[in-house]
């Protein structure tokens, strides 16, 4: 098999989308090839988390540029911090290609508000107002004005 295909690796998980609550915020995880799909990310919303963490393991290509929008867009639906973390490098013997780092915290207004290299293992450190979690929300409203009524189609098998 070319490529490094997590989905034929690991089995998705059957735990929901369990929220943390840490001395400092409600945290969530949301796993690397998970980020794909906005329902997981919104579950975690409404089970409480402030900040999600992302952990990812992406070479470059294709999937970069989605990379880059994918996680501040969540951040902004859901009105929560998003550490989208991606490793550096390339790992034998398998050779898939090159890791682009570059990993970030975004804001819930969708700002990247820290961001690491693209080629040097580095620990990425910033200060997130947690307030800011609520102002969003409340001036955003976006869990007040969901549909939830229309949710029963989207789990329809097609």
């Amino acid at each position: 098999m070319a490529g490094f295909w997590e989905k034929f690796f690991f089995k998705p998980g059957n735990l929901g989308y369990p929220m943390f609550q840490t001395a400092h915020c409600k945290l969530g995880v949301y796993i690397c090839y998970d980020r794909h799909f906005p329902e997981g990310w919104r579950a975690l919303a409404l089970n409480g988390a402030e900040y999600v963490v992302n952990p990812s393991a992406t070479v470059a290509g294709l999937s970069q540029y989605i990379w880059e929008i994918e996680q501040p867009a969540a951040a902004v639906a859901n009105g929560y911090y998003v550490g989208a973390i991606n490793r550096v490098g390339s790992e034998a013997p398998w050779n898939i290609g090159t890791f682009y780092g570059s990993s970030y915290f975004v804001n819930p207004r969708g700002k990247i508000v820290a961001q690491a290299s693209g080629d040097r293992d580095e620990l990425l450190v910033a200060d997130l107002d947690m307030d800011m979690v609520r102002e969003v929300r409340d001036l955003w409203q976006f869990f007040r004005d969901r549909r939830p009524e229309s949710y029963g189609s989207l789990a329809e098998s097609r």
